[in-house]
């Protein structure tokens, strides 16, 4: 990540989310909170890339669903949920460099699920829309 991608993030008032194993390979995973709603970024670097030096579809995925699924925990309230669902729609590419948004939105909460969408933006431009089902789990 360049110094001016990471100014840029920090000013704008993101902050870095803690993660570990494959999500902190993916990473760093950004987050803030705008008016009581969560967001999410994830700067697209030259690891992310594919074998066009574009932004491999499967980090585009797993942003979706980490984004997603840490919404459904900040509603739920609860620490363990796991995806039942994610469907993710392609829209255009994410080139490397770039910083890749996500701001979910709950759609619908029952007792132990959890209905979400999001897109995925980069600059004005949407990448990918998803839309997934989470399942809250019994604490061990």
């Amino acid at each position: 990540m360049t110094k001016t991608a990471l100014a840029k993030l920090e000013s704008d008032g993101w902050e870095i989310v803690d993660t570990s194993g494959f999500l902190h390979l993916v990473g760093p995973l950004w987050q803030r909170n705008v008016d009581g709603t969560y967001e999410y970024a994830l700067h697209a670097e030259d690891k992310h890339h594919n074998r066009r030096g574009l932004v491999q579809g499967g980090v585009i995925m797993t942003f979706a669903d980490r984004a997603c699924g840490m919404s459904a925990r900040y509603v739920s309230g609860k620490p363990h949920l796991a995806t039942v669902q994610l469907d993710v729609h392609f829209v255009d590419a994410g080139r490397i460099g770039e910083t890749l948004i996500a701001r979910p939105h709950v759609v619908r909460t029952t007792k132990s699920l959890i209905f979400i969408t999001t897109e995925v933006t980069a600059e004005d431009r949407v990448i990918a829309m998803a839309s997934g089902v989470f399942k809250i789990l019994k604490s061990a």
